[in-house]
């Protein structure tokens, strides 16, 4: 059996990590969750001899091992614990040609630790272009260690760090930049007597972690909760301790590494007076969007129908092919529209996701964090936040997917809370048979058509709804949260394919693995609530047929099928639960078919159109849509008014626009947040808004 040998890469964000980990990997690697977080966890595995693999562990972007974030204290809990089954057996910390000085920083404190560390600099592809030029052999003699110059992206000094890891035990693990020598003193010969069973270093990081630490024993917990209580010396030494790294660094860097500016030949400056400019970063950014959702929407749209109606047929097919029973309806009208309901939401993801790397990969994206950070923080959010609300405006789901790249998780958790409120387009189908119903289509001064401005201020009732929320969460929750606003900004590069390609397969996968299951199984529930029934239920043909006896008519086939549909429905179980809360939602103008809809909307908003046509016995919604209309409008309430009418569309229209009704998304909140108290509490939250504000209007306008 093959040796494995444990591989941690690290480094600051935007030093090209990811796209180490990818060549140095490929196909072969997978994403889980950190046990008990939501920070992902990629690990990947690479043959290096016949007998030798290696085991390789993507961590988290981070600027240094004093942890302050979610990600930082993964690193922290790596590299410090070496009781940690993901404890390297060397690590190889991974920097670029333009910011050494800075990346130098975590390369000198993971030194102190003791751990074989090899160098990674990155983008040497690059170093003529910049101007910068490298003494390889000096830098090595300097920093204790091998340096690998790379390119991730050319495929540049691969095979050269595969030879480094496999000699590691050669590596010289003493440090560059000894702080315990430098700033010793009275405070640190005391710290050198308390923990004796620990390096200095290792000890010293463990007084300055803001968390607990869960992997040392109550016993040393009470002698670091000492040294924590003198705060003003932690942080006087912290402060020296970071000074004299830089002056190491400095000073080794000035022997062995130059830049001439007048030498290089990049647009990085012309650019980024562009792209950040305080009115035309903005438009661009605006431009960039609109392209996006775009295309989104025309590319999604055509994978998406082909889905449904695959979906739809091969329900068909088996219905036809098997005998009639329970199991047969369970897989054709519960299974198979279930698995149909998981895999319809791919097109979106993965090409949502596939332009999002397009602007990572760019380094694009970094410059719209820093334009937009200003602005989002008086919301409690990042400047990364707002990607994923714009990205709502498609599909909920990959839009709150793609808020795992907010460092703070107080900023990530708002913005995953609030990204609902975003008209997405699920509503649309809503949205547009109500409208066509209570809006009349009249148009002023011949451009102002009066039905396409209702949707727009749905639109903005989303945002509206999303920002306010934020301000008050913002304002409501007591999460201990440090954000430092730290950005990087990268140079710009030509994008990867194989990184994209990897990054779209790796969300969508997360999607349909970790979404799919509970929409899978809430689509079963639903099935089983709509298919069975009391005895009135069950008795649903013979009933229909002495109907219709009685009054004397002749029905086609067709029409006979939908009326014994429409009563099982109403004798349902889901049809009692709508008749059950029909005293709930009478004051909103809503009647139990209404009830009906709303509940199995929860399933996907759009289904609200498809469950009113089976209820009024008109049949396929897409192929009927004027019946439709035309059956809703005829429709009449007890004293024979009509039941759509405009108190009640507009407040059907509001309850749409702020109530969740999605449990897709609400799977990967949970997914995201790794506990279903936050989904249930955003679902509670916005149901009881959107009743309250349903109800407001219906009672003003009815």
């Amino acid at each position: 059996m093959a040796q494995i040998l444990k591989i941690a890469l690290v480094g600051n964000p935007n030093t090209g990590k990811t796209s180490l980990f990818n060549q140095l990997t490929g196909l072969n690697q997978k994403v889980g969750n950190y046990p008990g977080i939501t920070v992902d966890k990629k690990v990947g595995y690479c043959q290096l001899t016949p007998d030798l693999k290696a085991q390789i562990l993507d961590l988290p972007g981070t600027y240094s091992i004093n942890a302050t974030s979610a990600d930082e204290h993964i690193v922290f809990d790596t590299l410090v614990n070496d009781q940690n089954p993901d404890y390297p057996d060397v690590v190889v910390v991974v920097t670029e040609i333009e910011n050494l000085k800075r990346n130098l920083f975590l390369f000198t404190q993971i030194k102190d630790l003791g751990i074989p560390t090899i160098l990674v600099i990155n983008m040497v592809d690059q170093l003529k272009k910049k101007g910068i030029q490298i003494d390889h052999e000096a830098l090595e003699m300097a920093l204790k260690t091998k340096v690998i110059l790379m390119s991730a992206r050319k495929n540049i000094g691969i095979d050269e760090l595969k030879e480094a890891i496999i000699n590691y035990p050669s590596l010289n693990t003493s440090s560059v930049a000894d702080v315990s020598e430098r700033i010793r003193g009275f405070f640190f010969e005391h710290i050198k007597d308390a923990f004796p069973q620990y390096s200095l270093y290792k000890s010293w990081l463990l007084i300055t972690r803001d968390e607990p630490t869960t992997f040392i024993t109550p016993e040393i917990q009470d002698k670091l909760d000492l040294f924590r209580s003198k705060e003003q010396k932690i942080k006087h030494f912290q402060h020296k301790e970071a000074i004299y790294r830089y002056q190491v660094i400095h000073e080794i860097l000035k022997k062995t590494y130059q830049v001439d500016r007048a030498k290089g030949s990049d647009l990085r400056g012309i650019l980024d007076r562009i792209l950040t400019h305080k009115v035309f970063g903005y438009v661009i950014f605006a431009v960039v969007l609109m392209l996006i959702f775009q295309s989104v929407y025309a590319w999604a749209s055509i994978p998406m129908d082909w889905i449904d109606t695959t979906f739809a047929q091969l329900s068909e097919y088996t219905k036809s092919q098997m005998p009639s029973g329970k199991f047969t309806d369970l897989l054709t009208d519960g299974i198979i529209p279930g698995i149909g309901g998981i895999l319809i939401f791919i097109p979106q993801i993965a090409i949502l996701f596939f332009f999002v790397a397009i602007l990572e990969e760019t380094g694009y994206m970094s410059r719209v964090v820093f334009l937009m950070d200003k602005i989002m923080r008086q919301f409690g959010m990042s400047g990364k936040s707002v990607l994923p609300l714009v990205s709502g405006t498609a599909c909920a789901i990959p839009a709150i997917m793609s808020s795992r790249n907010i460092e703070s998780w107080r900023e990530r958790l708002i913005t995953i809370l609030v990204t609902p409120f975003v008209t997405c387009s699920a509503r649309l189908p809503v949205y547009a048979i109500l409208i066509a119903l209570i809006i009349p289509e009249k148009t002023y001064y011949g451009i102002f058509n009066l039905q396409g401005l209702t949707l727009m201020v749905l639109y903005l009732l989303g945002f509206a709804a999303a920002f306010s929320s934020a301000m008050l969460l913002n304002y409501v929750l007591k999460i201990k949260n440090k954000s430092f606003f730290i950005i990087e900004l990268p140079n710009y590069q030509i994008p990867s394919l194989k990184n994209i390609g990897l990054t779209v397969w790796d969300k969508t996968k997360a999607f349909v693995w970790e979404a799919g299951k509970i929409i899978l199984a809430i689509s079963i529930v639903l099935w089983f609530l709509a298919s069975h029934g009391n005895n009135n239920f069950n008795q649903a043909e013979a009933t229909i047929a002495a109907q219709n006896a009685q009054k004397n008519v002749t029905v086609d086939n067709q029409t006979l099928e939908n009326q014994i549909s429409s009563y099982k429905l109403e004798h349902s179980y889901l049809g009692q639960i709508g008749k059950g809360i029909e005293p709930v939602i009478r004051p909103l103008g809503y009647d139990w078919k209404i009830g009906i809809a709303l509940i199995s909307s929860f399933a996907a908003r759009e289904v609200f159109v498809g469950t009113l046509a089976t209820i009024y016995s008109v049949g396929d919604s897409s192929e009927n849509t004027s019946t439709i209309k035309e059956q809703m409008k005829a429709e009449k309430d007890s004293n024979g008014k009509p039941i759509f009418n405009f108190a009640t569309g507009i407040s059907l229209l509001l309850f749409y626009a702020f109530a969740m009704q999605c449990m897709g998304t609400l799977a990967i909140v949970k997914r995201e947040t790794n506990t279903w108290k936050w989904p249930v509490l955003q679902l509670t939250g916005m149901g009881l808004l959107a009743y309250l504000i349903a109800l407001t209007a219906y009672q003003i306008l009815h």
